[in-house]
């Protein structure tokens, strides 16, 4: 079962795309997961400018990698946030944070995915990767206590803006995968769920698997991966270690990365807790078939020594494929 190996972009955004490409090309990826910041895709341009479009194809055929998903994470994150503040300011394209009104945001945030949406038809491509913010993320302390109808009530504000975002992912044959994590509508198991249930099971909205948000919840990947086989329409491969010793606590006490003090942190593929077999051997049990997306965040390690580390692990796991044959087939032979 062969599944591209790609690059995400996103935290590679401060170099030139034709840089990122070079070098994912030079590593030997199959591809990109192209991050909506940076100079690396702008959506809005993708849709209205023919020759930069044809500029993001040359670079990619230059470098001999193809594009399997498009991410826009942080306009996403916007949709439904609440508050807007001067962390939205800080991560939104200028046009889509205007004069920093929150509704004003929230409306310029979606008509911004409904553009992602149509790029990413223009390109080719059938998935697009993202957050989608939370009215109720604020909420997740349960104090001051958070009544049953006010968690009702951030569902039904997630389903009533993203339902005409996904109205055009629809019209352009596009599917949108929500990367559970903290922050977002959906961060753990069970809010994953109840997301689905508040837009109906809409069939173009579905998951970006990434364990590394798992782990310092004690949520069983594999698991996850069973439960929703039918959403998972995108794999991050990115990872985290958990660092509790009676002192360091689960969320993480406003520390930076790489603060050892941390409860958790996130790491270099290969180098912390996820236990990657058994999710390649879950991936094939399941038929995904899509991208595994080497998302590099390591606060500790050099990114240039850091990917392509990643893409060696993945490329290993990536040879546990099903035999031909049941191995107790041969007990049969005569």
């Amino acid at each position: 079962m062969t599944r591209p190996i790609t690059l995400f972009t996103g935290q590679w955004a401060d170099l030139p795309f034709e840089e990122v490409a070079r070098l994912a090309g030079e590593w030997g990826f199959d591809g990109l997961e192209i991050a909506c910041w940076g100079d690396h895709l702008d959506p809005q341009l993708i849709v209205e400018d023919d020759a930069y479009l044809q500029n993001r194809l040359d670079i990619l055929d230059k470098h001999r990698l193809t594009v399997h998903a498009i991410a826009n994470h942080l306009t996403g994150q916007a949709v439904c946030d609440d508050p807007i503040d001067e962390r939205h300011e800080g991560i939104l394209p200028a046009p889509v944070w205007g004069d920093g009104d929150p509704e004003g945001v929230r409306t310029r945030a979606a008509e911004a995915m409904k553009t992602t949406a149509r790029a990413a038809a223009r390109l080719g491509v059938k998935t697009v990767t993202g957050f989608t913010g939370s009215s109720i993320w604020k909420c997740v302390a349960m104090f001051p206590p958070a009544s049953a109808a006010m968690i009702e009530r951030g569902y039904q504000d997630f389903a009533d803006r993203w339902n005409p975002i996904l109205d055009v992912f629809d019209e352009e044959g596009v599917r949108f995968a929500l990367e559970v994590h903290p922050s977002e509508i959906a961060y753990d198991y069970w809010t994953a769920r109840r997301t689905l249930e508040a837009i109906g099971h809409r069939e173009n909205f579905g998951l970006n698997f990434d364990p590394s948000h798992f782990l310092g919840q004690d949520l069983d990947p594999v698991m996850f991966l069973q439960d929703f086989a039918e959403k998972i329409f995108h794999v991050h491969v990115k990872e985290s270690v958990r660092q509790l010793n009676g002192r360091n606590g689960r969320l993480g006490s406003h520390l930076p990365w790489a603060d050892p003090r941390r409860g958790w942190d996130f790491v270099t593929a290969g180098h912390g807790d996820v236990n990657w077999e058994p999710i390649f051997r879950t991936l094939n049990a399941i038929g995904y078939q899509g991208p595994t997306s080497i998302e590099w965040e390591d606060a500790g390690m050099d990114r240039l020594v850091g990917a392509p580390q990643a893409l060696e692990l993945v490329k290993d796991l990536a040879t546990i494929t099903p035999p031909a044959a049941a191995f107790d087939a041969a007990f049969a032979a005569r």
